[in-house]
């Protein structure tokens, strides 16, 4: 069981930048594919970013793409996600999830964090 606990959601301007890290329980780390997804009030949860194993390679939603950046750091069992020039359509809470192998669905969900940004 992989516990994964959120941290640097918060409050900024439009324009702003923030940094959310995501650490996990699990010692082997480095076997689980991680992602970063988002969940706006009244809507369902939506992709947003995700990262191999190794940190290779990376895929980011459509809309969000040239603004965030996914990253790992193995030897801290942390995975981050660099959110730059942030819109008001960014607001949602933001989770991250772990998956073993290749497959869809993710196996291991953080609680969220909130990330609010004004206009």
């Amino acid at each position: 069981q992989v516990q994964l606990v959120e941290s640097g959601g918060g409050l900024v301007q439009a324009g702003g930048s923030l940094r959310l890290s995501c650490a996990a329980s699990e010692r082997a780390f480095s076997s689980y594919s991680m992602g970063w997804f988002r969940q706006a009030p009244g809507k369902g949860r939506e992709f947003v970013a995700a990262i191999s194993r190794t940190g290779g390679s990376t895929y980011n939603a459509d809309s969000v793409k040239g603004r965030f950046t996914i990253s790992r750091d193995n030897a801290k069992n942390t995975v981050y996600l660099q959110m730059n020039s942030l819109k008001p359509e960014d607001t949602a809470v933001y989770y991250c999830a772990a998956k073993v192998g290749a497959k869809d669905k993710y196996d291991y969900w953080g609680q969220g964090t909130q990330v609010t940004v004004s206009s």
